[in-house]
């Protein structure tokens, strides 16, 4: 019986383990998991907060004294860098702090990639508003200016002038960001690039693309991407060679490129695996797992694909996006003939894809996240698209998205 700990993160990379003969422990924060979604699948649920080194090596060193993890794991965005230090005090493999620390600084994957000759893309941390605004200057064209940590789209300034740069990097002080990247706009699509590795193998196992709104949030995942596959030998090179750079060798990796006329540039990458319930659109439409790989291949109950998968079909995920207000009445359910679900009234669920584990056997489904009387939010970043989602599975991404955007209109959120 393996022993595996895992910090954070929702039902899916652990969904199964008992089955698959392998003891979970689960470290999360009290009060930020649904216990009916997570508790079926661990040997039991510490409470720590999962950004906090010392907080996580205080809960599991004990049980590590008394019967020794095989693992220490998470697909947390916000709890790799301590996991990598807690890996390294209790002598468990894994990913490097270091490496951590490279791919959540986004101005030091930059510095990796330019000191391997990769992605090249104009950037700069600046340190005043000054700084912002003669970096643009020198760029002479279009910055983006955002948390040099940042995630789910949040705080992402494009500036056109120097004023507008140092109207940026003072947005982003106020709003508590003391550390801040510029760089130059990218023209092209947004695609993402999911892949697994071990031991310095890499295999690209999906391609997914957005649709944003004007903030960069983005409120639909389709895969496999249209965009992207023309791309899909040189993004499968391209995802390798940044892997390589920032020195990960093991486990998932979420990549996200632009493909601009020179070629694919990279947009930022991520040691978990992506959210918005990718992995499960990925393994609709390829057959491969990722969710299931996070365990079984780094203990080797399952093995790394020798090739890169094709395509069997497509997927997406559709997030309902009405009009900012207080909900008033949803209406449309009785007709879409898939199953549906609601999350009870007055219950907030822990992430944006309440109940997806149990449609894994659904073409497709619908999810209701809010009820009459609740708020639905202006869509600043990813977590407001919390109001729910429909999930459809087709012949290939445009059936797939077709499908998700027909049973999308037939619903309708009323707000006042």
């Amino acid at each position: 019986m393996y022993r595996v700990a895992v910090v954070g993160g929702k039902p899916a990379p652990i969904s199964g383990a008992k089955e698959l003969g392998i003891d979970v422990v689960l470290v999360h924060e009290e009060g930020k998991y649904d216990l009916d979604e997570l508790g079926p699948h661990c040997e039991r649920i510490v409470h720590a907060a999962i950004d906090d080194r010392d907080a996580i090596l205080a809960v599991l060193r004990p049980l590590h004294r008394e019967r020794p993890f095989d693992l220490l794991l998470t697909s947390t965005e916000d709890a790799a860098i301590p996991v990598a230090a807690v890996n390294a005090e209790l002598g468990l493999p894994g990913t490097s702090e270091r490496t951590s620390r490279i791919i959540k600084d986004k101005a030091l994957t930059r510095r990796a990639l330019a000191e391997h000759g990769l992605s090249p893309v104009r950037f700069r941390a600046p340190e005043s508003a000054e700084d912002a605004a003669d970096f643009q200057g020198e760029v002479g064209d279009r910055i983006v200016v955002k948390p040099i940590d940042g995630v789910a789209s949040l705080h992402i300034h494009v500036a056109t002038t120097p004023q507008e740069a140092a109207a940026a990097w003072t947005a982003l002080q106020e709003a508590g960001y003391s550390r801040v990247i510029a760089e130059e706009y990218l023209d092209g699509p947004v695609v993402s690039v999911d892949s697994f590795s071990h031991q310095g193998r890499h295999i690209v196992v999906g391609m997914s693309e957005y649709l944003m709104n004007d903030l960069f949030v983005e409120w639909q995942v389709a895969t496999i991407s249209e965009t992207a596959w023309p791309h899909r030998e040189a993004l499968r090179a391209a995802t390798a060679e940044l892997l390589d750079a920032v020195g990960l060798t093991d486990g998932p990796a979420h990549s996200e490129f632009v493909l601009t006329p020179a070629g694919p540039r990279v947009l930022e990458t991520h040691n978990r695996l992506a959210g918005s319930g990718a992995p499960d659109l990925v393994r609709r439409a390829t057959g491969v797992d990722l969710a299931r790989m996070f365990l079984t291949v780094p203990l080797g109950i399952d093995k790394l694909p020798e090739t890169h998968p094709e395509p069997t079909g497509g997927a997406a995920i559709r997030f309902f996006v009405p009009e900012a207000g207080r909900i008033t009445a949803i209406t449309g359910l009785d007709e879409v003939g898939v199953p549906v679900l609601r999350v009870p009234p007055g219950v907030r669920p822990p992430h944006i894809i309440p109940y997806l584990y149990k449609f894994a056997e659904d073409e497709a489904a619908v999810v209701i996240s809010k009820s009459e009387g609740d708020t639905v939010n202006p869509l600043r970043a990813v977590m407001d698209c919390d109001n729910g989602y429909v999930l459809a599975q087709g012949r290939d991404m445009r059936d797939a998205v077709a499908k998700a955007a027909a049973l999308t209109e037939r619903i309708r959120f009323h707000v006042e």
